[in-house]
Order: structure tokens, then C-alpha cells, then sequence
């Protein structure tokens, strides 16, 4: 009943409700790059694949088909771009060489040996995993940041989208000791819902950034491993990999047998030198039918049940020196919802991913006034209305959008020039 109440608490919750600044970035200039990240052998393409400018805190991160686009400041052409993913060696090249647009760079799989005597430092899987949960304040920075990042939410019935919001968000992060609330600033924002799409129920992440945010689990452990929560779980080594040409060891973890209540199964990758978390691939275990009904579910109404087919989450550090830092997380639930006295299933899938595009240590206090910050509990498609022109984004870096995402913002454009055309007409 714990374990449940907990993941009421986990700010991955959804509505279903019946229908009735400050910027780090701030350098004018900027020089835009394009392109596409894919395997070197097989030509496939790279997703959540990270790209960094070399001596700044500005980045990026590939869609789920590889593309990218980054935008650099004039005072950094001369820099070199980073460009790494779990499992592949890092790529470093100089901007001079990047054409501006149709770039396609290949990653090749790295291939890591830890000797016998690696593994064997720790008594087993579990015993690392303590460690790093334990230790995890030797390896993250204690002080006060600043960061800019981008924020995307898509909601899609079966595999058209009826719901995308995006936006460029300030999060002021506080020490990791301190017990103060990181807060999150909308910078700018836009969104589009399409209603008719959606039927009789609207489908809403609660949360909005925080959604996002909360996948730290460095910051907030208490969401997934807790002193407790720990011991419920069987861990083992996998084979180990390597992220931005840094050895790390994977780590499968899975419930033990006798456990009773909703759990996760995932895998941890953790820095072989320093014993920090670099990354964790994650899902909730919802085989058992009975338990994960209406799991997730905040509001809904009586005749509707709700009935999660996936919740997965990804978060992903980038290391400074020795330290470490938060830099990209994802959520994805998909779930089927039947409605009483109607005879098919509606199939919704509800995703929300969030980079961190640049940042700054928090050197002279900023703040974020009360009346400016996000609630955590916001459903963040209410809180935004309309959407925009080509230029929107301006300076910002973002996630390159989807195929399916360019598809739709290009229908939201066309009818935003459809009503200007429409208003001319009638004013005339």
C-alpha cells in the first residue's frame, strides 16, 4: 500500500477529465547547425544522443531520429563540438568543419573490457548500488544552479498527435543539501491541442516540467531507491559500456520474487572512476493487471478505467571535471482506456522529455519570484494558449521535433494563416 501511495506521490501523474526571465543564452548572434546522428555500421539512427560545445555548458539533444540543431553564439564558432552516447565512442569535431545544415555524423560502438578484478572490488551489484546512493554528495555539485532548458509534451491517440506543447524553461536548482524546492520559470512557450481528436476525454500530464525534472533521482532518490526501498530489489552486473569515452558499469535491477506491490525494472550506469550515477534506463512492472489499474490516474471519471501498457523513464548526468549534473531525462506512458457502454478501446500515448540546453553556477543569487514559479502540480497545456511563427524560438536551443511533430506544427501553422486570411477578409 506504501509502495502505491509513493507512486501517487511521483509527478508522472495524468489527468482524464470529460470535456464540457532570465536566459543564459542571451548572445543576439548565433550561428545554427543541422543534421543527423547515426550508427557508423548500420546507419540506423541515433536517438538522445548528446552534443556539447566544448569549454561552455551549451548543448543539445538528438530526436528519435537523429536529428539535431544547435545553435552557437559568434564568441564560440572557434570552439569544437562534443558529441557522445551511451555505448559509442565520443565524437569530437570543430564547428569550421560543420557545414550549417545536412550534416550526418557516425558513432561507432565502443567496445569496453573491465578486468575480473574491476567487478570484484564490490561484493556484488548491490553493494556498488548502496555506494553510489550513499556517497552520491562526493560527485554532485553542492551549490546553487542556473539553467535554461527545453521542454517538449506530446499526447498522441494510436499514432496521430492531438496534443503538442513546448517550451524554454529557467530552473533554479538548489544545493543538493539544501531542503529549499528547485523551482522552474516558463520562459517562453506554445501549444496546440486538437480537441476533436481527443473525443469525449482530454488527456493531461500533471506536472509539466517537474514531470521531467523529477526523474533526477540523484536530487530525488526518495522516487525510486530509498534505504528502504532498496532491499526489495535484485541487482546483477551486465556487460559494461562507456559514455563520452568514460568506462561505466550496468547494473540490472529487478524486483525480488516475494515483493508484493507495483515496482521497477531497469538498469544503472555508473562511472567506473568516480562511482556516480552517469545514467538510468527505467519501467514500471505492470504485469500484474489487477494492481496497475487506474495506476497513474490523479482525476477521471466514474465510467472510465484506465489500464497503463507502458511507463518507462530515462534521466542521463553529464560529467564536469568530477563533478556531475543533471542534463536530459524522459518519460513514456502509454495506456488504454475503456469507457462503459462504448465498444473500442482508445490506445493514448502521453510523452514528456526535457534537456538542459546550458547553465550556469548561481554565483550571484538569482531568484525566481514566487509569483513567476511553476507549481508542481500544473498541468502545463492550461497554463499556455496559442501557437506561433517559424522564428519562434529565436536564440534558444530545443529538441529537434519528430517527423510526425513537424507534420503537425506545419497543420497549426496553416490554419493560423488561414484565420489572419479570414480576418482580412471580414475587416474588409
Amino acid at each position: 500500500m506504501e509502495k502505491c501511495h509513493t507512486l501517487k506521490r511521483y509527478a508522472i501523474t495524468f489527468l482524464l477529465m470529460v470535456l464540457v526571465v532570465f536566459s543564459l543564452n542571451a548572445q543576439a548572434v548565433f550561428t545554427e547547425y543541422s543534421g543527423k546522428i547515426i550508427d557508423g555500421r548500420s546507419n540506423k539512427a541515433l536517438e538522445a544522443v548528446s552534443l556539447n560545445i566544448n569549454e561552455t555548458n551549451i548543448g543539445t539533444i538528438t530526436n528519435s531520429e537523429g536529428e539535431f540543431v544547435i545553435k552557437v553564439a559568434s564568441d564560440y564558432l572557434d570552439s569544437k563540438v562534443t558529441i557522445s552516447l551511451l555505448g559509442y565512442d565520443t565524437y569530437s569535431v570543430p564547428l569550421s568543419q560543420l557545414a550549417k545544415a545536412d550534416n550526418v555524423i557516425k558513432l561507432y560502438v565502443a567496445v569496453t573490457e573491465l578486468s575480473a578484478v574491476s567487478i570484484s572490488a564490490f561484493k556484488n551489484a548491490e553493494s556498488l548500488v548502496q555506494k553510489v546512493f550513499r556517497d552520491k554528495m562526493q560527485h554532485l555539485d553542492d551549490q546553487s544552479l542556473f539553467m535554461t532548458a527545453f521542454y517538449r509534451e506530446t499526447i498522441k491517440r494510436r499514432n496521430r498527435n492531438v496534443s503538442l506543447t513546448e517550451a524554454v524553461v529557467n530552473i533554479l536548482k538548489q544545493p543538493n543539501s539544501s531542503s529549499l524546492r528547485d523551482a522552474i520559470q516558463l520562459s517562453k512557450a506554445r501549444k496546440s491541442t486538437d480537441y476533436k481528436r481527443l473525443d469525449t476525454v482530454s488527456v493531461k500530464l500533471q506536472g509539466g516540467p517537474f514531470s521531467a525534472l523529477y526523474l533526477d533521482i540523484m536530487k530525488y532518490p526518495e522516487h525510486i531507491f530509498t534505504e528502504e526501498s532498496i532491499k526489495i530489489y535484485n541487482f546483477s552486473f551486465d556487460e559494461p559500456s562507456v559514455i563520452n569515452n568514460r568506462a561505466v558499469y550496468v547494473v540490472n535491477f529487478i524486483p525480488k520474487a516475494n515483493v508484493v506491490g507495483v515496482n521497477y525494472i531497469g538498469k544503472l550506469f555508473i562511472d567506473v572512476e568516480l562511482l556516480a550515477l552517469a545514467g538510468a534506463d527505467y519501467a514500471l512492472d505492470l504485469s500484474d493487471k489487477k494492481r496497475t489499474k487506474n495506476l497513474l490516474v490523479k482525476k477521471k471519471p466514474k465510467d472510465i478505467v484506465v489500464y497503463p501498457l507502458e511507463a518507462s523513464y530515462k534521466v542521463a548526468y553529464k560529467v564536469n571535471g568530477k563533478t556531475w549534473y543533471y542534463n536530459y531525462s524522459n518519460l513514456n506512458l502509454k495506456f488504454k482506456i475503456n469507457k462503459k457502454k462504448q465498444l473500442f478501446n482508445k490506445v493514448y500515448t502521453l510523452a514528456s522529455e526535457m534537456a538542459v540546453t546550458d547553465w550556469e553556477v548561481n554565483s550571484t543569487d538569482k531568484r525566481i519570484k514566487i509569483k513567476d514559479r511553476l507549481k508542481p502540480t500544473m498541468v502545463i497545456t492550461d497554463a499556455i494558449s496559442g501557437f506561433s511563427d517559424p522564428n519562434f524560438w529565436g536564440k534558444y536551443n530545443l529538441i529537434e521535433p519528430d517527423k510526425s511533430i513537424e507534420s503537425a506544427i506545419a497543420k497549426i501553422k496553416k490554419n493560423i494563416e488561414k484565420e489572419k486570411q479570414d480576418k482580412k477578409k471580414k475587416s474588409s
